[in-house]
């Protein structure tokens, strides 16, 4: 009788969303077959892949394929150059969408905020070919506009080698990164700040704070679970590192500073056409990544924090 109570109960349910479960439908299609579809391509990893032969008749190798990668001189440099210009960026970049969020949340002039947040969020629609273009000009060591103005104005006596210098390319790189993605970031930061409660600044007003105990007391503790989550994900792409931005920024004279993962992908897997390689350093970072992210997760509830899951 429960039964037949619970299935009634279940058909009504359907019968009344069934627009919203319809609706449901596509993103499910979507990610089965654009993001679970593909992953068996990981296969490939573990084979000697040929194009002719496919997936299905290649010959199967185990994991002689991250044995040849990881036992490649340039693997460990580009590990390296990864995980440590990825950690500049989550160390330079992670506050700065934070400060700015505040600081837009306290412009009260609604024209100046508008425009304000336009030209924050600008940067992140440009593309790298763009961006690239305008840090050879800004930044290169001769004819940059950074350089000449320095030297005409008597602050140095010798050009800052910006795009010529290792470290001094890796700082460039990221800040070049924190400005162009530093606006995109506030976005989610300003929409947990307008969910605050606003009695809770007026408490605050009363009790005597002033606008930096408000922030410090009440702004920064209402957004903690997102700065959480962010900092969660921030982590677990420790690992992953765009294409394009090392490729375009990086030069010859900075290789051992400029080449990371993705770069490294593309010079021994791609352009060589060595697929299963290319799929063994993918399938290695995505597995790394899985247990930063997971470490991550725990240590964070550990310390009282919801976290992701």
């Amino acid at each position: 009788m429960t039964t037949t109570r619970t299935l009634r109960k279940r058909t009504n349910w359907f019968k009344r969303d069934w627009r919203l479960y319809a609706m449901l439908l596509i993103p499910v299609v979507w990610y089965l077959l654009f993001c679970y579809k593909p992953m068996i391509g990981v296969m490939i990893a573990f084979q000697k892949y040929s194009l002719v032969k496919g997936m299905w008749g290649s010959k199967f190798v185990g994991w002689k394929n991250f044995e040849f990668v990881m036992g490649l001189r340039d693997f460990p440099l580009a590990l390296k150059n990864t995980l440590w210009l990825n950690l500049m960026g989550l160390v330079m970049g992670f506050p700065v969408p934070i400060v700015l969020a505040i600081m837009l949340n306290e412009i009260r002039n609604k024209g100046v905020k508008r425009v304000s947040q336009t030209l924050l969020y600008l940067p992140h629609f440009l593309s790298w070919i763009i961006i690239g273009g305008m840090v050879l000009k800004i930044f290169a060591p001769t004819t940059g506009v950074v350089n000449a103005t320095l030297l005409k104005w008597g602050l140095i006596d010798e050009n800052i080698p910006f795009l010529t210098d290792g470290p001094t390319w890796q700082l460039t790189y990221t800040l070049v990164g924190v400005w162009q993605n530093m606006g995109w970031g506030t976005i989610l930061y300003l929409s947990a700040i307008t969910g605050i409660n606003m009695e809770l600044f007026e408490a605050a007003k009363i009790d005597g704070a002033n606008k930096l105990q408000q922030i410090w007391h009440v702004t920064l503790p209402g957004i903690r679970s997102t700065i959480v989550v962010l900092l969660i994900l921030n982590i677990g792409q420790m690992m992953n590192i765009s294409f394009d931005r090392p490729y375009i920024l990086g030069n010859t004279l900075v290789q051992d500073y400029c080449d990371v993962l993705s770069t490294f992908v593309y010079r021994t897997g791609i352009t060589n056409a060595k697929f299963d390689r290319a799929t063994a350093i993918g399938l290695f970072q995505s597995v790394v990544g899985l247990i930063m992210i997971t470490g991550a997760n725990f240590v964070t509830k550990k310390l009282g924090e919801d976290g992701i899951w």
